[in-house]
């Protein structure tokens, strides 16, 4: 076996004998390497050599509270009874029928952002789609859309409607695969695909990717699966369980430069990649809801609590990834700008004035000088500047509001 394979197959066991963000797990893979890590875990038996011990402590010496469950011979009793020493060779045989593989933090194409989670980021990611795992895209070249399952007609809307926009400034969009808001976004990122290199749409699954989960997207993820990615870091036949759902959140926090949350109950799955990306400093954007809606309760906590700010379009979400954010036209997405009014640009007093003026029988300077509360000489020299513009005329009566068209 050649030291890359060699290197690949302990990454690989490691991940079926490791529970998502195991910390203990990951510091003994930062201190004695992937495959020393894999021996001392299969092929030793007792406690683990001291020299490895006090390195693993010393790494984890922020973890006091949790020393116990940390400790490296602790470690030991959880994984071991997991070992299959056939486990990595059957796994990437399977991932590798579904035409995906293993991408390891040692290769090339090794998403550099998920470093931010410190010994929480993942120990390999396992891959399969039509795009290859090399175009996965750049933290500034993606966004996270996450939300409530139950989502209202209003959230489905708000989610296509920005996601479409955004996959045509050439971002990426990553979500979870799950029903509702993640589901409107892997479908608006579809729909709006521009046949770019890269894959308009990842979804990060909780569980391993032999199958689809949950069944009732099955459709939407094969379409995924198509023309985008479908990445876990949990290897095939991982049944997706409710602690690595959570686990898998801080990765869609981490792979993209921003979150953008559309809607979210109080206590909400898609809070728990807010507040993860916000700790690892990515920008997080809410979508503002009704104050009667409890499906953005969520989202008006984040924004109450400044974890967040307000997002009502696409625009407002490329400024989450900053400058760098991609964009092939050259142009910033387009806002839905408001109906032009006569009285925009106008001052106090000429509004004043407006006001004042009768829509149909006209009234002399001194009338509308009462009715205003101007005094005749604002009165005579606003009439002048409406006039100019076109929002009052001169009758036998006197002056009146000049109606448009």
């Amino acid at each position: 076996m050649s030291p890359d394979a060699e290197l690949r197959w302990a990454r690989a066991g490691l991940a079926r004998l490791m529970e998502p963000n195991d910390l203990t797990g990951t510091a003994l893979v930062t201190v004695a390497g992937p495959v020393e890590a894999y021996r001392i875990i299969c092929h030793s038996s007792g406690k683990a050599p001291v020299i490895e011990q006090q390195a693993v402590a010393e790494l984890l010496g922020g973890e006091a509270a949790l020393r116990g469950a940390h400790r490296l011979d602790a470690g030991l009793e959880r994984w071991r009874p997991r070992v299959d020493i056939d486990g990595p060779t059957r796994d990437l045989a399977t991932i590798r029928r579904f035409g995906g593989d293993l991408l390891i933090p040692e290769d090339p194409g090794w998403p550099s952002q998920l470093d931010d989670l410190g010994l929480g980021a993942p120990l390999c990611l396992w891959w399969r789609g039509a795009s290859g795992i090399a175009q996965l895209p750049a933290a500034g070249s993606s966004m996270s859309v996450v939300g409530s399952r139950d989502a209202t007609d209003y959230g489905r809307h708000v989610t296509y409607e920005m996601v479409a926009e955004l996959c045509q400034r050439g971002i990426t969009i990553v979500s979870g695969g799950a029903y509702g808001i993640d589901a409107r976004a892997h479908e608006a990122a579809l729909n709006a695909d521009q046949g770019s290199e890269r894959p308009s749409t990842v979804a990060i699954m909780a569980g391993g990717l032999d199958r689809f989960y949950p069944a009732g997207n099955d459709e939407l993820l094969r379409r995924v699966e198509s023309t985008g990615l479908l990445v876990a870091e949990v290897p095939p036949g991982t049944a997706p369980t409710r602690w690595r759902f959570l686990q898998r959140n801080r990765i869609l926090a981490a792979l993209c430069g921003a979150t953008l949350v559309v809607e979210a109950r109080w206590r909400s799955g898609a809070l728990t990649t807010a507040l993860r990306a916000s700790e690892i400093g990515r920008e997080v954007g809410a979508v503002p809801g009704s104050v009667f809606s409890s499906n953005s309760a969520g989202c008006h906590r984040l924004l109450r609590e400044g974890s967040a700010i307000p997002v009502t379009d696409a625009a407002e979400a490329l400024e989450l990834l900053g400058p760098g954010a991609s964009t092939p036209t050259g142009e910033p997405p387009t806002r839905q700008a408001s109906p032009a009014r006569d009285h925009d640009g106008l001052d106090i007093q000429d509004l004043l004035l407006m006001d004042a003026l009768p829509l149909r029988q006209g009234a002399a300077p001194d009338k509308l000088a009462t009715v205003s509360g101007l005094g005749i000489g604002a009165v005579l020299g606003g009439l002048s500047r409406l006039q100019a513009r076109g929002l009052a005329e001169q009758g036998p009566g006197g002056w009146r509001r000049k109606r448009s068209g």
